[in-house]
């Protein structure tokens, strides 16, 4: 009796065992899990796809109301107008952030100096997709205006707005039917960096409205991959081009 009742603690022992092994598998899997979970949550705005917000888009293009020619010919166009606006925005911001510093206002002339690169990022992969299509780019023609830093900003939400709302979405469009992949990845790329500048550049007229600039951000990150830009922190990679944030160009002097 005693050999069967010392025979029996040892299997209940080894059951108990045995689950809470299989208790602390399941903990660990779910924990990675979670873990995972909210790293994808991290970047999963970044990661939608644009489509969400063409189809109210009164202004864009009709899809199917172009041909594949025709949309590859404005497509083309598109780019070269891309790069040309994408390179004004990297002067302009470049002079707006000197006249930033110049009126006091660190924070903000951080943030234009990190659009600049974001907005030369850009230019660069419009001008390499036409390159790659064989198409002879046209060099820029440069406009900057500046004003005071609030005008500045004003002007600059303005131009982010337009970018964000009508001129992207519907570049995007046309490439789309034309089925140009690398032009809607460099679209795509400035289209979603676009709108966040459009935040940062709202949040921080508000802050100098307020007098509370000081509050802003010191530091940004951007990607040299497609220009996206992260203020303060950020994530382990690009949340649009999924580069290594160890690639990531920290802005965080004048």
């Amino acid at each position: 009796m005693k050999l069967q009742t010392n025979e029996l603690r040892k299997n209940k022992l080894f059951s108990v065992s045995k689950k809470n092994t299989i208790l602390v598998a399941l903990l660990i899997t779910a924990a990675l899990s979670l873990s995972s979970c909210k790293n994808a949550e991290e970047n999963k705005a970044e990661m939608k796809q644009p489509t969400e917000s063409l189809s109210s888009n009164k202004t864009s293009s009709t899809l199917g109301s172009l041909s594949v020619a025709e949309a590859e010919k404005k497509t083309i166009a598109n780019l070269q107008e891309a790069f040309n606006g994408e390179s004004n925005a990297t002067a302009r911001y470049a002079a707006f952030s000197k006249k930033a510093a110049e009126e006091g206002y660190k924070e903000i002339a951080l943030l234009f100096k990190a659009a600049s690169l974001a907005e030369k990022i850009h230019a660069g992969n419009h001008k390499g997709v036409l390159e790659t299509m064989g198409i002879a780019v046209k060099p820029a023609t440069i406009n900057i205006k500046v004003l005071s830093t609030k005008e500045n900003l004003e002007a600059a939400i303005k131009g982010e707005t337009y970018e964000a709302t009508i001129m992207y979405p519907n570049f995007l469009k046309d490439a789309d039917i034309a089925g140009n992949q690398l032009a809607l990845i460099s679209l795509n790329y400035a289209y979603k960096t676009e709108k966040k500048h459009q935040a940062f550049y709202e949040q921080a007229l508000a802050a100098l409205i307020s007098n509370k600039s000081n509050t802003l951000s010191s530091t940004y990150f951007v990607c040299p991959t497609c220009g996206n830009t992260y203020e303060a922190t950020a994530p382990k990679r690009c949340g649009i081009s999924m580069t290594s944030a160890e690639k990531f160009i920290k802005i965080n002097s004048l």
